[in-house]
Parts: structure tokens; C-alpha cells; sequence
């Protein structure tokens, strides 16, 4: 294969991941907890972190802990918890709709408080972007018991991206002194030790055993493509082309989840939904147009 086929052809291979990551997500949810689905994938992904970062000596660095702890209780714990649960209330399409779009906007926005400086584009592309998560959330409801119950799940995953982006100033901060497997590595597993107590508020992990095997092939495929396989691919484009370019494999999320969505769920999204989720990637990339191109990034888009 040209090589210069290779780069596009393994960014695009890394948004369907993420993009499977919501379909997967969503039909794991519907045959076993969404806690206990969050931590059994993270034990899953930090065992095969730590034998990577074994096997190929790439150690964990030196440097402040607490950012990396801090990344993997909001970006592993809390991001998960809150995305998971919304998914037992609310369609994949609408995850895909507000996660993946929203978190670059707010990234720009909290990197503010770790010294970057809040312009006046930003806000604009901030404010630009939530009309466009309330028109995703206004449009799928209707006024009875379901879609109040969808409401609490879109809400919930407001709550995520909110969570990833933290976890991605935090990322940002870390990643001056260890490299980006050496952060996951450290981070994944403080993310699976705070989700195990999460569990026993649900069946205490008595069912695992007698999970069905769709259910353990999409939770390994969360914790082998979702969060092992889709980063090794993602900084290897990062290497090739800058995060800033790579970066905008996050915008193909929302457009390639839809679509499968449609395929496997049988979602259908509402006309204003897609309407809204344009207005949110306007704003996107009206708020990060003056983003550095080549500054390291955390991997965005996967739920």
C-alpha cells in the first residue's frame, strides 16, 4: 500500500473504532450493568497496557504523579461512569451527537485554567456549540415518561464529555513528562480500582460469570480496540502528521456512529439532531481555529 494512502487509511481505521466503541457500548448495556461493563473493560485494557509497556521497555517516566491520577479518576472513572449509565437511558446516535463533538470545544475552554488564553473565539465557538447540544437534546424529547428518562442519559453524557475534557488538560499536562503509554498505563488502572465499588451499587459482580457471549465480545472489544489498539493507531498518526491534524479524526465520529447506528441499532435521528450536531461542529471549529497544530493530544471521540 502507498505510504501515502497508509496515514488516512489508519486514521479513518481508528475514528470506526471509536465509532464501534458506541455501538458496543450500547449493546453490552443492554445485557449486563453498565458499572460492572466500565470496570471489567478497564481491568481487561490495564493488564494488556502494562505487558505492552513491559514488553517493549517503554517505562512509565518521572515527573508529578497527581496529573496522571487525576486523568484516570475523570477521564477512566468518572468519564465512563457517566457515559455508560446515559447509554441504558439514551440511543448510541445521541452519545455520538454530543460526546465526540463537544469535547474539543470544552478542551479549549478548561485549557484556560492551565494557562492558555481564553479568547474572545473561544467563547464564541463555546456558546455556538451548547445551542447546538441543546438542539441534539431537545429534539429527542417529547414530552412523556421515555424521553424524560432519555433526557437524564443526554444529560449524563454532557457529564462525560465535561469529564474527558478535564481529563484531557490533565493528559496535556502529564504528557510534558511521560510519554502517552506511560499515562494510560498509570491512568487506566486508578480508573478500574474507583469503578469497582461502582459495581457492588448493582448485582456486586455475581453475574459476571453468566454474561452471555455477545455481551464479552463487546465489552473485549471496549477494552481491546476501544482503548488499547484505537490509541497505539492514534499516536502513530500523531507521529506521522501532528496532533492537531490528527486530531480532526474526532470530527468523523459522530458521522460514521450514525451510520452504524442506523445499520445495527436501528436508531433512527431526528432531522433537528443533525442539525444540531452541525451547529456543535461549527463551533468546534470556530473555538480551536487558533489551536496550536502540532501540540500533543489525548485521544478523542471513543466512548
Amino acid at each position: 500500500m502507498p505510504r501515502s494512502l497508509l496515514t488516512p487509511l489508519a486514521a479513518f481505521c481508528t475514528a470506526l473504532a471509536w465509532s464501534g466503541s458506541w455501538i458496543t457500548g450500547k449493546l453490552a448495556v443492554g445485557g449486563a450493568p453498565p458499572l460492572e461493563i466500565s470496570t471489567v473493560r478497564f481491568v481487561i485494557a490495564a493488564i494488556v497496557l502494562a505487558t505492552i509497556t513491559i514488553a517493549t521497555r517503554a517505562g512509565l517516566g518521572r515527573g508529578m504523579l497527581w496529573p496522571v491520577v487525576l486523568a484516570g479518576v475523570f477521564g477512566y472513572c468518572a468519564y465512563n461512569a457517566s457515559v455508560f449509565v446515559g447509554l441504558t437511558m439514551a440511543p448510541a446516535s445521541d452519545g455520538a451527537l454530543i460526546v465526540p463533538t463537544l469535547i474539543p470545544v470544552l478542551t479549549a475552554l478548561a485549557a484556560s485554567f492551565v494557562g492558555e488564553r481564553l479568547t474572545a473565539t473561544k467563547l464564541a465557538g463555546f456558546a455556538l456549540a451548547s445551542i447546538g447540544a441543546a438542539l441534539v437534546i431537545a429534539a429527542g424529547q417529547t414530552g412523556d415518561e421515555i424521553s424524560s428518562r432519555r433526557l437524564v442519559g443526554d444529560v449524563l453524557m454532557l457529564l462525560g464529555a465535561v469529564c474527558w475534557s478535564i481529563y484531557t488538560v490533565l493528559g496535556t499536562i502529564a504528557l510534558r513528562t511521560r510519554s502517552p503509554i506511560a499515562i494510560v498505563t498509570i491512568a487506566a488502572p486508578v480508573g478500574a480500582l474507583l469503578l469497582v465499588p461502582l459495581g457492588f451499587f448493582e448485582n456486586g459482580y455475581a453475574d459476571v460469570t453468566g454474561w452471555s457471549t455477545g455481551v464479552w465480545l463487546n465489552v473485549l472489544y471496549l477494552a481491546l480496540v476501544g482503548s488499547v489498539a484505537s490509541f497505539i493507531v492514534f499516536y502513530w498518526v500523531v507521529h506521522r502528521v501532528g496532533a492537531g491534524v490528527a486530531a480532526m479524526t474526532s470530527y468523523l465520529v459522530p458521522v460514521l456512529t450514525l451510520a452504524l447506528a442506523v445499520v445495527f441499532l436501528g436508531e433512527r435521528p431526528q432531522p433537528l439532531q443533525l442539525v444540531g450536531g452541525l451547529v456543535i461542529l461549527a463551533g468546534v471549529r470556530l473555538a480551536t481555529l487558533q489551536l496550536a497544530r502540532e501540540r500533543t493530544s489525548i485521544p478523542e471521540g471513543a466512548a
